[in-house]
């Protein structure tokens, strides 16, 4: 495909899903160099989200010994989140896209569509070892566009000490009513029960998204009787008290500020939050999200995944895939995953994080559970009904509308 038709493929469509479909979960900040000057036959480009990485960090120094190892020299630049979203598709539109480009999991089908990227059956990418959940949420149109580099997901932490005097055992919070009936003990015993993000953001919908498809509900239809029971059950922790109304506003971070002040007994969270869970001053565990009966809901999938966009020099792909099936071996991963905080994407490095850190048992579970926001072929249509979404919740934590009146909104304005 040459430059202009590349540039025609990129739809006004893509580029206003892209403005929304940007993660705020589990994402690196700050900047980077907006750099990009083409490469020449020796030098490979590669871009990321890990801007907090500095030159002779463990990442880096894993891109430059897999440049060694494919006989290239690595060029890397590291973006925020949002801005590399946004300098891929300028880049796109130039005929000047990265070689190797690492990006949040979400944004792949829309980058998809619009014609940046590889398919995997283009690219010779291996996929085989990555689990299929995770590999989903890089699928559009029957096509997988790339490979998981690492994922996280959101599960419970909770708080023993507030349990305990609660009288609350943490073996019995097994489905959505006996979290219900903890929460009430924690209440009853002066101690405030559990605190989440349900700002209007991508951030709100993805802390949503457990109970919605815990629930069995599907984001084809938000107004079913099962995403009403889902929203009921925040509405109804708010009125009883079991939740403040600060979710309202809270993000992530807020949130689990709240947490950490010791007075919760539940908190919604990321594996990026462990290692301040580790510095909280109390004891904690953590408890995969509960089904409405039982077992572990899907959690939204957080994460990056490499992909190779389209170049004009189909030649350039070889040394390209060499960079990523490097990058992604199981030798590699459990040192990059570690430095990233992600739980492996293939069960083989999972096993193996889990016997280094017993702790991350429970992640791995959340994430064998997890689903890709933009899987069930949602593609860019996921950023409208996410949008839908949260306003959904908001409007119904906030007591303007009811759970079922938001959400036939919601499902109006999707249509």
């Amino acid at each position: 495909m040459n430059s202009s038709s590349r540039q025609r493929r990129l739809t006004a469509a893509a580029l206003t899903a892209l403005a929304v479909a940007v993660s705020a979960t589990a994402c690196s900040s700050g900047s980077g160099s907006s750099g990009t000057e083409g490469a020449d036959s020796g030098t490979y480009t590669v871009w990321d989200p890990y801007p907090q990485f500095a030159k002779g960090s463990a990442w880096t120094t894993l891109l430059d010994k897999c440049g060694s190892e494919a006989g290239v020299k690595v060029k890397r630049t590291g973006f925020d989140t949002s801005d590399l979203a946004n300098k891929t598709l300028l880049a796109a539109q130039q005929g000047n896209s990265p070689d190797l480009l690492i990006v949040d999991n979400p944004v792949v089908s829309t980058l998809a569509e619009a014609g940046v990227l590889t398919t995997t059956d283009e690219s010779k990418l291996d996929t085989s070892k990555a689990d299929p959940n995770l590999l989903a949420a890089g699928q559009s149109g029957g096509k997988t566009y790339g490979t998981p580099i690492g994922a996280n997901t959101l599960a419970l932490y909770y708080n023993k000490d507030v349990l305990k005097a609660a009288g609350v055992d943490i073996a019995s919070v097994k489905d959505w009513n006996s979290l219900t009936a903890a929460l009430a003990k924690v209440k009853k015993a002066g101690k405030k029960g559990i605190t989440f993000s349900a700002i209007g953001t991508e951030e709100g919908s993805f802390q949503f998204l457990p109970w919605f498809w815990g629930s069995g509900a599907k984001l084809t239809q938000l107004d079913s009787a099962q995403g009403v029971s889902a929203l009921t059950l925040w509405k109804n922790w708010l009125s009883d008290g079991y939740a403040p109304n600060s979710v309202l506003n809270n993000t992530q971070t807020t949130s689990w500020q709240e947490f950490a002040s010791g007075d919760y007994a539940f908190a919604e969270n990321g594996t990026w939050q462990l290692a301040n869970a580790e510095k909280a001053g109390f004891p904690y565990g953590v408890l995969p999200i509960p089904g409405a009966t039982g077992g572990s809901a899907p959690a939204p999938t957080g994460g990056e995944f490499v992909t190779l966009p389209v170049q004009d020099d189909t030649g350039r792909y070889a040394i390209s895939q060499k960079l990523a099936a490097c990058l992604t071996s199981s030798e590699n991963l459990l040192e990059t995953d570690n430095t990233l905080s992600y739980v492996a994407p293939t069960s083989e490095v999972q096993d193996k994080q889990v016997a280094a850190n017993a702790a991350l048992k429970p992640w791995v579970e959340a994430v064998k559970s997890a689903k890709g926001r933009t899987s069930d072929d949602l593609g860019t249509k996921y950023p409208k009904i996410s949008e839908q979404l949260w306003k959904a919740v908001q409007s119904t934590l906030s007591g303007s509308k009811s759970p079922k009146d938001a959400l036939s909104s919601a499902q109006s304005a999707v249509k």
